[in-house]
């Protein structure tokens, strides 16, 4: 199996080196930066699977990178930093992040999370025995190429907001609640996973719609949750 290789981009060094050993001692490649420049440099040049990115930082911050990366690319990012306020992390998730982690971190936690992401990357929209093609009213989604259309034009969806479609629109019309979204697609449990999933919910919106303030495909079911309109 091809190894996995996750870029660590902080400008703490010995935050990078001891997430290195971490990663490593799991088998997983690890690749470093030092800032969000380096970081674009670095992936230019190599194949990597998943980003741990901190979020303060010289030159360009996690926040901007993150959004400079997700114009081009789809892997998983992980945002780390000392700030614990919901703003950072609300703001993180709206620019596309995918996780994240308040430092000071439980090393076994952060192993833990980066293999859960590798793992939905890798093999993301697989589910068994399901339809290859799913076409609801002109949204489409192709399973095997991993790829989601509107009126035949493709969208970029990140690895978890494809998740989010693929499960919505694979039990089109029945309403899911927002505990059982993240627990179905983050693959842990769902506490206080409102903001998380809402901010994932806005972004898609944004992408398939177009009026995202009258969504013709994902409706809101208020009080229970989120459902695809057959």
């Amino acid at each position: 199996m091809e190894q996995r290789v996750v870029l660590v981009v902080d400008d703490d060094k010995e935050i990078r080196d001891a997430i290195e050993i971490y990663l490593k001692q799991e088998g997983i490649s690890v690749l470093k930066a030092k800032d969000g420049m380096e970081a674009l440099e670095t992936l230019e040049s190599n194949q990597v699977h998943l980003i741990i990115l901190d979020i303060m930082m010289p030159k360009l911050d996690g926040i901007t990178a993150t959004f400079k990366i997700r114009e081009h690319r789809n892997l998983p990012i992980l945002i780390l930093s000392a700030k614990s306020e919901d703003s950072d992390k609300i703001l993180g998730l709206h620019v596309g992040a995918d996780d994240y982690l308040t430092k000071p971190f439980n090393p076994m936690e952060l192993v833990a999370r980066v293999k859960s992401q590798l793992r939905r990357y890798v093999t993301f929209g697989s589910y068994e025995g399901a339809k290859k093609t799913i076409d609801l009213r002109g949204l489409a989604l192709n399973r095997e190429g991993k790829e989601v259309t509107v009126s035949g034009e493709p969208v970029r969806l990140t690895p978890i907001e494809y998740k989010i479609v693929e499960l919505l629109m694979t039990n089109a019309g029945r309403v899911f609640s927002i505990q059982e979204i993240y627990e179905r697609v983050w693959k842990e449990p769902g506490y206080n996973a409102e903001n998380t999933v809402a901010v994932h919910v806005r972004k898609i919106r944004e992408k398939i719609e177009i009026d995202p303030k009258n969504p013709r495909y994902l409706k809101v079911v208020w009080g229970i949750g989120y459902k695809m309109e057959k």
